[in-house]
């Protein structure tokens, strides 16, 4: 009998680049001082966040592949 080894898998592992603008993301590095910032709910295109160190506002844009992108409001 022939071996299929996807035969054991239940469910497709995707990648997060797959999920592209409906990516959620639970950290960001912020652009103006560098901090790491962790976000237990996560966040995603058109949320606004703030960096815990510096203060700084930004809007989320993710783009089709997956990226993220944080404009400063």
């Amino acid at each position: 009998m022939p071996y299929d080894p996807g035969y054991e898998e239940d469910e497709k592992t995707s990648s997060p680049e797959d999920a592209g603008q409906l990516r959620r993301f639970k950290d960001f590095d912020c652009p103006e001082c560098a901090a790491n910032n962790p976000y237990d709910d996560g966040f995603g295109m058109g949320d606004e966040i703030r960096c815990y160190y510096c203060g700084q506002e930004f809007q989320v844009r993710v783009t089709a592949s997956g990226g993220l992108k944080l404009r400063e409001i």
